[in-house]
């Protein structure tokens, strides 16, 4: 029998706890840890659309890259989303497990996804780096190389290597060849960018003075969406755990999606 406990540990396999940042909330965030898993539902969020959908599904657990609980509540009532999903999860003896943090940072997470679905080649961690227990180089960036393209021939793989209806961008005038790449919203981390000497950084949710650092640093800087950066990982995370647990069915979600739209 494999249990939540079960699955849990093998994520962090993956993903170990330490590589989380330490204001990250990673791991069995409700449900019983002994419950016995037949059946796994894979989304990037763990919100009330994912809540229904496992269920109606027949699975007992809920995998995904953020998590259900990112500040502690200070109550559990129906008056909001987290806490309707806690209480449905409960009335439904239904777990829910994240990686967030931890999974960014791992051999083969979100950064190593994202850096493989726009065709970069040599991928590897710039800036800060840290060691798994196998003493391989985590971090949460990536960079690589492609085959020299001009800025607005790479704005449009993008575009369609994720699914992007619309980006926001500096272009600075330079032609791509080594890009760095941070799903979700990592442009705190652009002069990290620049000391590597990347031209071009992929990332999410930029304020409007980072585009302007980016102007100023003469980076090309493309915002693709936080979603969209991030969602390519799900179908990893369904991968490993299909080859973890071969009894067990694992499904990616059909209804979850990025509720921006592009006007």
């Amino acid at each position: 029998m494999t249990t939540v406990r079960d699955v849990e540990r093998a994520l962090f396999d993956w993903a170990p706890r330490q590589l989380a940042e330490a204001w990250d909330n990673v791991g069995l965030l409700c449900g019983r840890e002994a419950r016995e898993v037949t059946r796994i539902l894979v989304a990037l969020d763990p919100f009330e659309d994912v809540c229904r959908e496992a269920c109606a599904r027949g699975a007992e657990l809920i995998v995904t890259h953020h998590p259900l609980i990112f500040v502690a509540p200070q109550s559990v009532t129906d008056r909001d989303s987290v806490g309707r999903c806690i209480l449905y999860l409960a009335q439904h003896d239904m777990a829910a497990i994240n990686a967030h943090t931890n999974l960014d940072c791992a051999v083969g997470g979100v950064n190593d996804v994202l850096a493989r679905t726009l065709g970069l080649d040599d991928i590897h961690v710039i800036g800060e780096k840290k060691t798994d227990a196998q003493g391989r180089e985590c971090g949460l960036l990536r960079a690589g190389t492609i085959k020299e393209i001009s800025f607005t021939e790479f704005v449009e793989k993008v575009k369609n290597a994720l699914s992007c209806s619309a980006l926001r961008c500096i272009d600075a005038d330079r032609p791509v060849r080594y890009v760095a790449v941070g799903g979700g919203a990592c442009a705190s981390e652009l002069r990290d960018v620049c000391d590597a000497g990347c031209d071009t950084f992929v990332t999410a949710d930029c304020k409007y003075n980072q585009f302007w650092d980016a102007h100023d640093l003469g980076i090309n800087l493309i915002d693709a969406g936080h979603f969209e950066t991030e969602n390519p990982v799900c179908a990893a995370l369904a991968a490993y755990l299909r080859t973890r647990f071969p009894e067990i069915e694992v499904l990616l979600s059909e209804k979850h999606a990025n509720p921006i739209k592009n006007l």
